[in-house]
C-alpha cells in the first residue's frame, strides 16, 4: 500500500495553463533516476576509503544477539547488520551498502516530494543535487549508523504528510503510522517529528485531519508495530531513560544554542539559500501555503531541540524537505523570470560544496586530511572539527574513530593464538569500552577467537554471569588496579600506535595466573551492573 501510494497520484502540475504529459513526467523519472545512480556511484566510489566506524562494530554485533531492544538503540539496526553479512557479506563495501541503497531511495522520495508540492525538472535538479552534494547526508549515507536510515524516515513522513495535506484523505494516517512505528524501532528521535508535527497541525486548519477514524487505527497500528520494544524497554528497566541521562551527563551539556545555529549552516551551507527559500515557500508563499504545516514543523521541531539541548545534526531528517520545497520556489519564482539564474544557482552550489567535501567523504589520506583540516579552519570550517567533548582536534571525530581498528584486532588475533590449546578453552576477552569489543569481535570472528567480555552497551547484557579462566587478554588504556591486584603474571603484548586513531595508544596485555578469587570478584561485579537492567 505505501510502495503504491509513493508512486500514484502525481500533484497536478500547471505552469501557464501546461500539464505534465506523459513524455514530461517519463523525463521527470528518468531525471529521478539519473541523479538516484549518481548518489550511489558517490558513494561506492569511496566508501572503502576508511575502515569501519567504532559504532558500526556494535551494530554488526547486534547480529549475533538478535533482540526486540539494545541499551542505547532501538532493534531495528540489528536486522539490517543481520540481512548485510546474509545478503552482503562482511566487507567494508557489503556493510555500507544499506546506507549508500538509502541515500539513493532518499533521491527518489525528494522527487516524488516536489512533484506533490508542484514542481518539474529544475525544481527536482535543484533538490536533488542539494541532497547528493550535502556534505551532512554524504556522511550520514556512508556509515552504517541508524541516522541514516533516522533521515530517510523523516524524509517518508514529509512525503506522506504533504499527500495527506493536498488530498485531504485520512487515510494517510496509516501510513504515517507504519512509517513512525518502523522509525520508532530505529531510532527514538522522531518522537520529536511526531511531537512537533501534532503541535503545527493543530495551529493550521488542517486540524480536522485528526478527527479521523483514521487517525486512530494509526494509533493503534503505530502502538502494536513499537509494543515489543516498549515490553522489552519495561523488562530491562527502561535502558532509554539511562542512556538518556548519561547523553545529558557526557555529550547535551557541551550543547549550547550558538554552535547548534551555527551547525545548521554548516551542515548544508552550500544549498543555504536553497533551504531557505523552501521554507520561505512553505511558510508564506500562496502556492506552498496549503503545506504550511510542514513549515512550522521545522519551526517546532527546531525550538524543541533548542529547549532540550539536542545535538545539532537531530534537525537533519528535516532539510531533505527544504530542499524539495527551494527547488519549487527557485524554479517557480527565480528561473521562470531570469533563466540566467539556472547556471549561476547550480554553479554556486557545485563551487560552495567543494572545500567541504573532504569533510563530506573519505576523499583524502588521513595524513592530507589533517592538513586540510588546519588550511579550512582559515574559510570558516573549524566548527566541523569539534568533538562531542565540545573541544577542537586535528580530524573530524567520525574520521577519528574510523582508524585503527584493524591494528587492534591483530594484535589480539595475535595474543590469543600465542596461546596453548589447553590455555584457550580457558581464556577471555576483555574490553573496556564497546568500540574495542565490537572491533576485536568483527576482526576475530575468522580467527576463532571467543566473544569478547565487556561491561559497555549492550555487551554487559551478553557477557556470563560467570566465568572460570586462566588467562585473560586485557584491553584498556591503562591497567587497572583490579587486574593488577588479581593476575601475578602481566605482559604487555601491544598497543594501537596510529595517531590518528581516537584509540591511539590503547594497550593490549596478557594476564596469567589469576587468584582464587578473580571468578567471584567479576560474578559479584557483573551481577552488580546487570542488576541495573533487571
Amino acid at each position: 500500500m505505501i510502495l503504491q501510494d509513493l508512486v500514484s497520484k502525481p500533484a497536478q502540475v500547471d505552469h501557464g495553463n501546461i500539464k505534465m504529459a506523459k513524455p514530461t513526467a517519463d523525463r521527470f523519472w528518468l531525471l529521478i533516476i539519473s541523479l538516484a545512480l549518481l548518489k550511489l556511484a558517490v558513494h561506492f566510489f569511496t566508501n572503502t576509503n576508511y575502515g569501519l566506524h567504532r559504532d558500526a562494530f556494535l551494530y554488526l554485533a547486534f547480529a549475533d544477539h538478535l533482540d526486540w531492544g539494545y541499551l542505547s538503540v532501538p532493534p531495528s539496526i540489528a536486522v539490517f547488520a543481520k540481512l548485510t553479512f546474509f545478503l552482503f557479506g562482511d566487507s567494508v563495501f557489503a556493510i555500507r551498502l544499506f546506507p549508500a541503497l538509502i541515500g539513493a531511495a532518499s533521491v527518489v522520495v525528494i522527487g516524488l516530494l516536489v512533484r506533490e508540492f508542484g514542481g518539474r525538472k529544475w525544481a527536482l535538479l535543484f533538490a536533488g543535487l542539494a541532497f547528493i552534494l550535502s556534505p551532512a547526508f554524504l556522511r550520514t549515507n556512508t556509515l552504517f549508523m541508524p541516522v541514516a536510515f533516522n533521515q530517510f524516515y523523516w524524509l517518508l513522513s514529509a512525503f506522506f504528510i504533504a499527500r495527506m495535506i493536498r488530498t485531504q484523505d485520512p487515510k494517510y494516517w496509516i501510513h504515517l503510522s507504519i512509517v513512525w512505528g518502523l522509525a520508532f524501532l530505529n531510532k527514538y528521535s522522531i518522537a520529536f517529528l511526531m511531537l512537533g508535527f501534532l503541535i503545527s497541525l493543530l495551529l493550521t486548519k488542517d486540524r480536522k485531519l485528526l478527527f479521523s477514524r483514521y487517525f486512530g487505527d494509526g494509533i493503534i497500528i503505530g502502538f502494536a508495530i513499537v509494543l515489543f520494544n516498549l515490553v522489552w524497554q519495561n523488562s530491562h528497566n527502561w535502558p532509554v531513560v539511562w542512556h538518556l541521562q548519561e547523553l545529558q551527563r557526557t555529550q547535551l551539556v557541551h550543547v549550547n544554542f550558538l554552535d547548534f545555529f551555527a551547525m545548521q549552516l554548516l551542515m548544508n551551507l552550500h544549498a543555504i539559500l536553497l533551504w531557505f527559500a523552501g521554507l520561505a515557500f512553505l511558510l508564506f508563499t500562496k502556492k506552498g501555503k496549503q503545506f504550511r504545516v510542514l513549515g512550522f514543523t521545522f519551526l517546532t521541531v527546531m525550538l524543541i531541540l533548542i529547549l532540550l539541548r539536542g545535538k545539532p545534526y537531530y534537525t537533519l531528517g528535516m532539510y531533505s524537505m527544504l530542499f524539495a520545497a527551494g527547488g519549487v520556489c527557485f524554479e517557480k519564482y527565480f528561473i521562470a523570470r531570469w533563466r540566467v539564474l539556472k547556471p549561476v544557482l547550480l554553479g554556486t552550489m557545485i563551487l560552495s560544496a567543494i572545500p567541504i567535501a573532504p569533510y563530506s567523504l573519505p576523499l583524502l589520506p588521513l595524513e592530507k586530511m589533517v592538513a586540510y583540516g588546519e588550511f579550512s579552519k582559515n574559510f570558516g570550517l573549524a566548527e566541523a572539527l569539534r568533538w562531542e567533548d565540545g573541544r577542537m582536534h586535528r580530524l573530524p571525530q567520525d574520521y577519528a574513530d574510523m582508524t585503527g581498528w584493524k591494528e587492534l584486532g591483530d594484535i589480539v588475533i595475535n595474543a590469543y593464538h600465542s596461546l596453548g590449546d589447553a590455555e584457550k578453552t580457558h581464556c577471555a576477552i576483555y574490553a573496556e569500552n564497546y568500540g574495542q569489543a565490537g572491533a576485536i569481535k568483527y576482526y576475530g570472528k575468522k580467527h576463532g577467537l571467543p566473544e569478547p567480555v565487556s561491561f559497555s552497551d549492550s555487551f554487559l547484557l551478553w557477557a556470563p554471569d560467570s566465568i572460570d579462566i586462566s588467562t585473560l587478554i586485557y584491553v584498556n588504556d591503562k591497567l587497572g588496579s583490579d587486574i593488577v591486584h588479581y593476575f601475578s603474571d602481566i605482559q604487555k603484548v601491544g598497543e594501537i600506535t596510529n595517531e590518528f586513531a581516537r584509540e591511539s595508544g590503547l594497550q593490549v596485555f596478557l594476564c596469567r595466573n589469576p587468584q582464587d578469587d578473580f571468578n567471584a570478584f567479576y560474578r559479584k561485579k557483573v551481577n552488580r551492573l546487570k542488576a541495573n537492567y533487571r
